[in-house]
């Protein structure tokens, strides 16, 4: 049987998932009856946002010319934030679909992708979908990638995955331009694992992607990472759903396998698995590790133990192995985890997963990027000189640092032409340098900067929508780390510094940031029975203050006339009460306080 490896990759909400539900009717793998909105999202955040989170494979047979073929193809996402999942993708494939949107056209994420693909030396068949729509531009969108992107406009191929017009026409393009995989049946087995998860019943299911050799039921496996060994209890194939077979799994097939792991640390992410008695001599490349520039804390809240929480964490890493974590510890929220994510989205996605799937409450941490700092004195001599912080607090004390170095990311924004100078006013108002500006179209242009990350991960895209109404569309990758005037400014409440509130802030934007700061704390944190000072601070020097005012009784309610005296004696009595509350009295601070530090200051 021909077989025909390929992932699905486009700029969000350009049609992916809706491409790959007609393709899977039009194969016969989903009955009409059967068939619903975003088939391979199997999530209810997917559903619920209408964003693809997880990247699924999925299997079919389809007959082309009388040869029969098996259709092995991933839905990716296309949001930024998971640029893993699609990276990891790619490495499985022989093929990409590259969708845009007839109307929208070619946009950052779909120029990031593109390139992804070409550099991982991938068959690219170009898709232009959405065609039914009344504003759809098809010939000129597909000169628009021939111009942008290098690819041919007469290779692209006009679909609209809401009607089904030209779907058989792809599917066809699948079969005669993508080539077949390269591996072989007869050799040594070595199977890439690109995903996996946990089952209560049935412990780990790992998916895999035959690169060489063949598997079935009953034979024992080792994991090269590891050197574990297990035997396969149950191997099958994504029809979409999960389905047993009981032949063999072939080289350059996909599927998922359950052998009696459980244990989570057995199974990673990018390792090669082989045959005990038969093993290959090498693994496989694997992925590129990720790397991790959103960093926050997560602390159990409520009813949850810290036990539960890690367990929730364990199990969701398993099948997210993009986000990092480790235990810290807080003296005002207690023990918790330091978790990197790949950016905000990611992290709001994993906080939401942790809580819907984990069933624990989650106390979440500002969110802060990592930061190089260079030591001075005796430290210079050594290979610790340059350490890296993703916690404010970890900042050593001021005498020790010669330098500290942000991380500059190159970010590529694709706008309308009336919406530049406002964009320009934005990148500049967080501390952006011009690069280049490049004509898309007559109506689009590409605006490159380069900007501090940590000026982006808030709501930097939020304001980038609002100014082009809706229209424009970034991506950016990480350039490296750059020296600059950065300082950490400390909040104390009560005159205790709470350590999950610090922050590293630019130092000509030191004054505005605490006083904003301090604005919304005062906000978010309820009154108490005494006064609360809220200050912000940089070393020993206080920079902003605000105070919350406290709640007070009419103590002087009951004095109908008579001598002033009482009420001033009842007045002090009341004062003497408040000083003491407010040496043992304990501040109550909201999960809003903590994401209060996001404010830019600059609105």
């Amino acid at each position: 049987m021909n077989i025909r490896n390929f992932c699905i990759i486009a700029h969000i909400d350009h049609g992916k998932s809706t491409l790959a539900d007609r393709m899977l009717q039009f194969t016969g793998a989903v009955t009409d009856r059967e068939a619903r909105e975003q088939t391979l999202d199997d999530m209810d955040l997917e559903r619920e946002r209408g964003i693809t989170i997880k990247a699924s494979a999925v299997s079919v047979k389809h007959v082309h010319n009388g040869d029969d073929f098996l259709l092995n193809f991933i839905d990716t996402p296309g949001h930024v934030d998971f640029h893993y999942e699609v990276s990891r993708a790619l490495l499985a494939c022989e093929g990409a679909i590259l969708v845009v949107d007839a109307s929208q056209g070619v946009e950052a994420q779909t120029v990031a992708n593109a390139y992804m693909a070409i550099e991982a030396d991938l068959e690219i068949i170009p898709v232009i979908n959405k065609i039914d729509l009344p504003s759809a531009r098809p010939e000129e969108i597909a000169l628009e990638m021939e111009q942008t992107l290098g690819i041919p406009a007469d290779d692209c191929i006009f679909t609209s995955a809401k009607t089904g017009q030209g779907i058989g026409e792809l599917l066809a393009a699948i079969c005669d331009r993508l080539p077949g995989p390269k591996g072989k049946t007869e050799a040594k087995t070595q199977a890439l694992i690109f995903d996996s998860e946990y089952d209560d019943y049935r412990g780990v299911i790992t998916y895999f992607r035959m690169m060489n050799g063949k598997l079935q039921v009953g034979d024992r496996i080792r994991m090269m990472g590891t050197g574990r060994v297990f035997p396969i209890v149950d191997i099958g194939k994504f029809t979409p759903k999960m389905t047993s077979y009981k032949q063999p799994i072939e080289a350059g097939e996909v599927g998922y396998m359950v052998a009696n792991i459980k244990t989570l640390d057995d199974v990673n992410i990018g390792d090669t698995i082989t045959r005990d008695t038969d093993p290959a001599p090498e693994p496989l490349p694997g992925y590129r590790e990720p790397q991790q520039m959103v960093f926050c804390d997560f602390y159990p809240s409520g009813d949850t133990k810290f036990d539960e929480l890690r367990d929730a964490i364990d199990r969701l890493h398993l099948n997210d192995a993009s986000f990092t974590y480790q235990p810290t510890s807080s003296e005002a929220l207690g023990f918790g985890f330091r978790c990197g994510f790949l950016g905000m989205l990611h992290m709001d996605i994993i906080q939401e997963r942790l809580e819907r799937e984990g069933n624990v409450g989650i106390v979440q941490t500002a969110p802060t990027v990592t930061y190089e700092v260079v030591k001075t004195g005796a430290a210079s001599q050594n290979s610790e000189r340059v350490m890296q912080i993703t916690n404010p607090s970890d900042l050593p004390d001021p005498s020790q640092i010669a330098e500290v170095r942000e991380p500059i990311v190159d970010i590529e924004i694709i706008t309308p032409n009336d919406c530049i100078g406002d964009l320009m006013r934005l990148c500049e108002t967080r501390r952006g340098q011009y690069v280049s500006q490049t004509y898309l179209s007559d109506s689009r242009q590409i605006l490159k900067y380069e900007l501090p990350l940590a000026e982006i991960i808030f709501d930097f895209y939020d304001k980038l929508k609002s100014i082009t109404r809706g229209y424009g569309t970034m991506d950016y990758n990480i350039k490296g780390f750059r020296k600059d005037s950065l300082v950490k400014m400390d909040i104390l409440i009560n005159g205790t510094p709470v350590d999950a509130l610090s922050v590293i802030v630019h130092k000509d934007k030191a004054d505005l940031r605490g006083r904003s700061l301090l604005k919304r704390l005062k906000e978010e944190i309820d009154r108490h029975m005494f006064e609360i000072p809220l200050q912000a601070a940089i070393g020993g020097k206080i920079i902003a203050r605000e105070s919350i005012k406290a709640m007070r009784k009419n103590v002087t309610a009951k004095c109908y006339g008579g001598d002033v005296s009482r009420k001033r004696k009842l007045l002090e009595k009341q004062k003497k009460g408040k000083e003491r509350m407010k040496r043992i009295g304990t501040v109550d601070i909201p999960q809003e306080a903590f994401m209060a530090v996001l404010d830019p200051g600059d609105s």
